[in-house]
């Protein structure tokens, strides 16, 4: 594996990981990297400065992965904290709850959880409104 520090032709730098030095310039030849940030296909390898990994330089510069390094980065944090605080975690049964709501079988109530491709696509067709969340739900219980 070998991470790349990258930029987009809008200026915006992010980092990923790839197979190899091989595996990025065919991604990148298919058109499959984008950016992170606006998507753009204009990606190109940033300048960066090797990295040596010391076992006591890394422990002392450990950094914390929960905490948010950009604006997006925290403003996706909130709306995620946002939709667990006002919402019900209703996990693998989110379209049959979605589609019991909209039947009245069921309350209405604010819900997210988890669906597959297929069943959202039968929901939006069948007119019942639902929207994808920009992040991964943590695993945990009703």
């Amino acid at each position: 594996m070998i991470q790349y520090s990258l930029k987009c032709a809008n200026g915006h730098r992010f980092d990923s990981w790839f197979q190899s030095a091989s595996a990025f310039d065919k991604l990148q030849g298919a058109g499959h990297v984008t950016c992170a940030v606006c998507g753009s296909s204009e990606v190109e390898k940033a300048l960066m400065a090797p990295r040596v990994n010391k076992k006591a330089e890394a422990e002392s510069n450990a950094t914390d992965l929960r905490s948010p390094e950009s604006a997006a980065e925290e403003a996706l944090a909130k709306i995620k904290a946002h939709v667990e605080e006002n919402s019900d975690y209703v996990g693998k049964d989110f379209a049959s709850e979605a589609r019991a709501m909209h039947l009245g079988d069921s309350p209405e109530r604010s819900i997210w959880g988890e669906a597959k491709p297929e069943d959202a696509k039968a929901l939006i067709d069948d007119g019942i409104p639902v929207a994808p969340l920009p992040f991964v739900p943590n695993r945990k219980s009703n």
